[in-house]
């Protein structure tokens, strides 16, 4: 399961940065997974609050944004949404596709008190 790892490099920022800028305590983790990433959402919630026990985003709410998969079709020279890697390009049918958006995951933003 690579939410474990995902989650604790997480985790792993979140400390850097509250030694950074001398927070004691994070409220709310917001991060942003593009549709296309290959993680699963509820996954690294579960993993991401195993990993956070006794540092400072112990009990932090995790707010998972989902950021569009989205593909350049060459076939129809179009950028279009997709949920899913194996999906066809929904304006001509194509699977000439590559990607231009979407399997990234981010920390948006950190509330900390």
């Amino acid at each position: 399961m690579h939410e474990m790892s995902l989650a604790d490099g997480v985790a792993r920022i979140i400390e850097d940065q509250a030694k950074e800028h001398g927070f004691e305590k994070v409220l709310v983790v917001r991060l942003e997974i593009g549709q296309l990433a290959h993680v699963d959402p509820d996954a690294l919630s579960f993993c991401f609050s195993a990993v956070v026990k006794d540092t400072v985003a112990e009990g932090a709410k995790l707010v998972i944004e989902r950021a569009q998969g989205l593909v350049w079709c060459f076939s129809c020279a179009t950028q279009v949404a997709i949920k899913a890697w194996g999906e066809a390009c929904p304006s001509c049918g194509s699977f000439d596709l590559k990607d231009s958006g979407g399997q990234d995951m981010r920390i948006l933003d950190l509330e900390v008190a």
